[in-house]
């Protein structure tokens, strides 16, 4: 069996193509275990997400309507939103990673924010579901997956200027059906949804 270190592509080169607060998107000419060299790898760095599944106290389940741009479509899911980069004097290193653990920290800071923002909903009770790399093909950054139960609600929406959203609750079989329409249509939300099962079964 092949150790790990026989399967990592080793970087020649680096043009940076955007390299903004936003994103950080490359070009790169990598050489192969064997030897052999393959250019142009496209790849990128943005900021790392928290992913909220919301429960309710009568176990209902929080759930935003809006429009995704990537698909072209309005979307049902749960709320989300990208961690806040924590301060550098140089702000093309502002989605960088700084570092897991500081991540670690910021995504509950990022998901109790979120929460609150978007549906006017906060919790007591958060769970940890999971952290993944969000698109490991291409991409760097990573999804923190919580589970938040007995949500209330204690004020309306604050939301950003470019955010457009209305939260709506939902039976677990709604959602079930959702998913099952291809109505729900963000991965990582379907997964967080049937890892939130394993902990209120």
């Amino acid at each position: 069996m092949k150790k790990d270190q026989d399967f990592i592509w080793t970087p020649l080169s680096v043009e940076h193509i955007v390299q903004d607060e936003w994103i950080d998107f490359r070009k790169v000419k990598y050489r192969y275990p064997d030897g052999r060299v393959f250019e142009p790898f496209y790849q990128y760095s943005r900021r790392s997400y928290s992913v909220i599944v919301p429960v309710t106290e009568d176990g209902q389940y929080l759930c935003v309507r809006q429009f995704r741009h990537g698909i072209g479509e309005v979307t049902t899911e749960f709320p989300a939103g990208g961690i806040e980069p924590r301060k550098t004097e140089n702000p093309e290193q502002a989605i960088s990673t700084y570092g897991r653990k500081a991540e670690m920290e910021d995504a509950l800071i990022c998901a109790k924010r979120e929460l609150e923002e978007e549906t006017g909903y906060v919790s007591d009770k958060w769970t940890h579901l999971i952290t993944i790399p969000s698109n490991a093909t291409v991409a760097d950054n990573y999804a923190h997956v919580y589970l938040a139960r007995d949500c209330r609600k204690i004020t309306g929406q604050s939301l950003d200027e470019t955010e457009d959203l209305e939260a709506e609750l939902l039976t677990g079989e709604e959602v079930e059906h959702l998913i099952k329409a291809g109505k729900f249509q963000q991965s990582v939300h379907v997964m967080a949804y049937l890892l939130a099962q394993r902990v209120l079964a």
